[in-house]
């Protein structure tokens, strides 16, 4: 399109065009008598010449109407407008996710089972974290870490997907030590906003240092805890046993000490949620998500061209055109 990317400041002066359909009429009405006429009772005595430079004298007017319109749309004021962004994040995010990985968290309550629906809704959240550094820490009896804080998202995401449930670890549910390790992770951190997100699916059955000891060295850091239990209300089809090195399964009483992640969440700010299934796991990680806002700055740079230069030098053009020809070419037939 001719008008494609340009914008007019000043639309309204295009109600002008309608002067255009007003002059045809009235150029129409007027073209008869444009002409002298010349009553005689014959013409023998005069010799005809042949021309068609009448027929183009219409040229003429077309040429000042093109004028016209070239005229009001410069005073239409048309420009083009390049637009350039530039971000800036002016408060960045250290976030450390401290994910169980004892033998509990095979269970298949969640689909296929919860291990594998946590990576599933943390490599989600991990992506709709561009501009925030994030860590992985592993714990079952025993905590380490398995990725420090990083900017660089397709390692974390590759250390999420190599989280598995082995027996390189000591077995058990040690949460202080799963917080204690995420705390040692981002205590020297300067970003301005830290936070842990902590998931288990049990309670804290081994491990020498007390959650509440962890939780307290996360207020001394100013570090923001979200904690998560993950598991269904009730019974949960679990791991009961190991024959021929293949897991049996069997009902189990879901135990999540709720009482104790709800206290860490309160005591570091932070908040404590359940997931019951994929889809309210998925739901959770949203809302950490919109809680925990990283602040961008954006710029936007404008550069204008203005363009009615150009149609002010056609419209003269046109006029003087116009004037030269009505002087010479059409001169014996205005």
């Amino acid at each position: 399109m001719i008008f494609e990317g340009i914008e007019f400041m000043n639309k309204e002066f295009f109600w002008l065009l309608l002067l255009l359909p007003l002059a045809i009429l009235w150029y129409l009405f007027k073209f008869k008598k444009q002409t002298a006429e010349l009553k005689i009772s014959s013409i023998k005595g005069f010799k005809a010449t042949p021309s068609i430079l009448p027929k183009f004298r219409h040229v003429l007017f077309l040429m000042r109407l093109l004028a016209l319109a070239a005229l009001i749309t410069a005073l239409a004021r048309p420009r083009t407008v390049d637009v350039s962004t530039k971000t800036k994040t002016t408060r960045g995010i250290d976030i450390v996710m401290a994910i169980d990985v004892s033998a509990s968290m095979l269970a298949r309550d969640l689909k296929p089972n919860r291990l594998e629906a946590l990576k599933d809704v943390a490599s989600e959240f991990i992506k709709g974290r561009p501009n925030d550094r994030i860590g992985l820490v592993e714990y079952a009896g025993e905590s380490y870490t398995k990725t420090p804080i990083t900017s660089d998202k397709a390692i974390v995401l590759r250390s999420l997907d190599d989280i598995k449930y082995n027996t390189i670890i000591e077995g058990g549910t040690a949460i202080g030590m799963g917080l204690a390790t995420s705390v040692n992770r981002l205590k020297d951190s300067k970003a301005k906003s830290k936070v842990i997100i902590l998931l288990t699916d049990g309670v804290n059955n081994t491990g020498f240092i007390d959650p509440k000891i962890a939780s307290e060295l996360a207020v001394e850091y100013g570090i923001k805890t979200y904690t998560i239990g993950l598991g269904t209300n009730g019974m949960a089809l679990s791991p009961i046993g190991i024959t021929n090195g293949q897991f049996q399964y069997g009902r189990v009483q879901v135990e999540i000490d709720e009482e104790l992640l709800k206290e860490i969440a309160s005591v570091t700010g932070g908040k404590y949620f359940r997931a019951t299934d994929n889809k309210k796991l998925a739901e959770i990680y949203d809302e950490i998500n919109k809680l925990e806002k990283t602040e961008i700055e954006e710029f936007k740079f404008y550069n204008y061209e203005e363009k009615f230069r150009p149609l002010v030098i056609l419209a003269g053009l046109l006029l003087a055109l116009e004037l030269l020809m009505r002087v010479t070419i059409f001169r014996s037939f205005i």
